[in-house]
């Protein structure tokens, strides 16, 4: 095996190529490698099938409505998306599982359609009692439980939109996103499990709704019970179970225009407010149902987990909507992946998941493999995985050495790996191989899907030949294409279509092999990906401010063996607060730390903070964060020839490097 290097990245093995098993290609769902010239031939009518696969109240009189930036698909068509999701599997398998969950305890549940269907139209009834009707916003602010599918799924029954806001974030966070939407009820829980310990929901709900002047009602799940120690505010908090329990057990499910809003989901932004990424209705349930089907193969007695939690587009698209749609038994687990069912550290609880359940198809993030890799090859080599048939990661780019080590020990050299792209904004799979019929590289999500339209252009917006690094697009408009930002139409089309016209601009790098396969190179703006998340450095420097102590910040992405980039804030501080000897400058660097994780949330808490003096910066002022990634990886350093006071570089490396005390 050759490693290639490209652009000073190690690591690309572009000579490792794996073709699809033999036995999987005979039994794959697509086996036509036809498909692709089929869609391109006319990609509006190779999208409408898939459409057609789904049950409409009314249906469309025009596919496509393109208007750059503007995109309206199936226009005039009605539909349902709880109706697609649940009510018509019914007919044929309303006893199968459509959900399998297991609680970070050990606890465990499952619902059948028939059952979800029941929960579904209870809680859409329940919520229609306390005011919520067709349009109306939806905050869920819940653990991972079957719950917030219910919640999800009766938001849509209704026709009101829902908000899901991740269950790790802080008040600060769930706050903004509640009032930027104008959120007419929450839903959350008591708290839940994550690694031994109760995560106070409720508590976290409390402190943000002291400023969220638009919600009314608070509904609560009972989660923890007795151990969680919460305070119901009279008149405005409701729990649960008493909602429903005079709910009927029938709800009828409101028609849609397939572009009446689906749902808001906010993703960090570079000026440091989080964008709110609107999907509507038919578009997006067209595109998750598709790409669910094509990408994971999925058979009648398959047992799908996609490990994201609800609170990321992930689990929107492929832990609800795209499997559900397809009819689909979903597993769903609350906690940590380090934490066993008796409450002791592990390695090895994804695992034991797989086995017990015969899991067939895992969907997860580099981040999650790349720390079973640390962890090393016993802890799956404890359990039976025969069960798994295929393979996917999402998130972030997958380097080889990680793909290959998924490949041996989880897939055992037989199960084809899905490596997909794409993003909030995209709402499904745009670049994938089908395990069916593509040779897939370790590193690359190899080719766009069928009907998916992408080129790789350099700063002009000329397509550049293979081989060559630059920055991906996308050419054609797709049905789950975010509409708009919500509330700001003006900043959609400047963040994602001012760059290049007519042309959606993702925001990363991206370079074409010289056999058309894509490989991505991670963001070329000021947007990190720690652990799969999008996070905003402005978003973090504008927090570090608010701290007394901090006079000045910037804030970049180092790499990180685990969780792909990891943040590092250098920090000037103010000179009243200057610590005096190393314990206070300690002190003061676990304070900021704790600071950014209370205000944005435990997952936005900088690995390291650096205390300088000053920072590196042209002469026009800017901050030259490309020589602050230098130092942090520890890399020569580049032309400094624009910096206002070179001497700030060599002193902040001696610094970080501890050489200074």
């Amino acid at each position: 095996m050759t490693v290639e290097t490209i652009g000073g990245t190690a690591g690309w093995q572009l000579d490792y190529a794996f073709p699809p098993p033999p036995e999987f290609a005979r039994q794959a769902n697509i086996r036509d490698p036809e498909i692709y010239d089929r869609a391109a031939a006319d990609f509006e009518k190779f999208w409408a099938d898939f459409a057609a696969e789904l049950d409409w109240m009314q249906p469309w009189h025009r596919i496509l409505e393109w208007n750059p930036p503007h995109a309206k698909w199936f226009l005039g068509g009605k539909l349902n998306v709880s109706v697609n999701c649940v009510d018509r599997h019914l007919k044929t398998h309303p006893d199968k599982v459509a959900i399998l969950w297991e609680g970070e305890p050990g606890d465990m549940r499952t619902l059948t359609f028939r059952q979800l269907h029941k929960e579904v139209n209870q809680f859409a009834a329940a919520l229609h009692s306390i005011g919520v009707s067709k349009g109306d916003r939806v905050t869920i602010y819940m653990p991972m439980v079957p719950e917030a599918v219910i919640a999800m799924l009766a938001c849509t029954r209704i026709g009101a939109m829902h908000s899901v806001v991740f269950g790790g974030f802080s008040a600060d966070s769930l706050r903004e996103r509640t009032n930027d939407c104008g959120a007419k009820v929450v839903l959350t829980a008591d708290g839940y499990w994550r690694r031994g310990n109760i995560v106070p929901l409720k508590k976290t709900t409390d402190e943000a709704l002291t400023g969220c002047p638009t919600v009314e009602k608070v509904v609560v799940l009972r989660r923890i019970g007795e151990q969680a120690s919460i305070t119901m505010q009279p008149g405005r908090d409701i729990w649960w179970h008493e909602l429903v329990a005079s709910a009927p057990a029938e709800y009828p499910p409101e028609p849609m225009d397939s572009e009446d809003p689906l749902y808001v989901l906010y993703t960090s932004g570079s000026t440091g407010k989080p964008k709110g990424i609107l999907h509507t209705t038919g578009g997006y349930l067209t595109g998750v149902y598709a790409t669910t089907k094509m990408v994971f193969d999925l058979k009648p007695n398959d047992i799908y987990w996609c490990t994201a939690d609800v609170g990321w587009v992930t689990g929107h698209s492929y832990v609800v909507y795209g499997p559900l749609a397809n009819g689909a038994t979903v597993v769903m687990y609350e906690g940590s992946p380090d934490w066993s069912r008796d409450g002791k550290p592990c390695q090895d609880r994804f695992w034991d998941i797989i086995e017990r359940h015969k899991v067939t198809i895992l969907y997860t993030a580099p981040t999650l493999i790349r720390a079973s890799m640390k962890w090393g090859e016993e802890p799956p080599a404890r359990h039976d995985l025969s069960s798994l048939r295929l393979l996917g990661t999402v998130g972030e780019p997958i380097n080889p050495e990680a793909w290959l080590w998924y490949h041996k020990n989880i897939g055992h050299e037989r199960c084809p790996i899905v490596d997909t792209w794409w993003q909030t904004e995209t709402g499904a799979i745009m670049i994938s191989p089908l395990p069916g019929i593509t040779t897939t590289r370790p590193g690359s999500a190899t080719k766009p899907l069928p009907g998916i339209f992408a080129d790789v252009v350099d700063e002009q917006g000329n397509s550049l030949p293979p081989g060559q690094k630059g920055i991906l697009v996308i050419t054609k408009p797709w049905p789950s294409m975010l509409r708009t930002l919500w509330g700001d139409d003006e900043r959609y089309k400047q963040v994602y279509w001012s760059r290049y016209p007519g042309r959606y601009f993702p925001g990363d790098g991206a370079m074409r092999d010289a056999d058309g396969n894509f490989w991505l190179l991670g963001r070329v703006d000021d947007i990190l990906l720690v652990a799969g998340h999008n996070i905003s450095t402005m978003e973090m420097e504008s927090v570090l401010v608010e701290h007394p102590a901090v006079a000045e910040a910037a804030v970049i992405g180092k790499a990180h063996e685990i969780k792909g980039q990891a943040p590092v804030a250098f920090v000037i501080v103010r000179q009243q607060y200057a610590p005096q000897d190393a314990a206070a400058a300690e002190r003061l660097r676990q304070e900021l730390k704790e600071f950014v994780a209370k205000k944005l949330g435990a997952i936005c808490r900088p690995d390291d903070v650096i205390l300088t003096a000053d920072l590196p910066k042209t002469r026009s002022g800017k901050i030259m964060r490309r020589l602050l990634r230098d130092i942090a990886e520890g890399r020569v350093l580049g032309d400094t020839t624009t910096l206002a006071d070179p001497t700030v570089v060599a002193n902040l490396r001696k610094k970080y490097e501890g050489t200074e005390a």
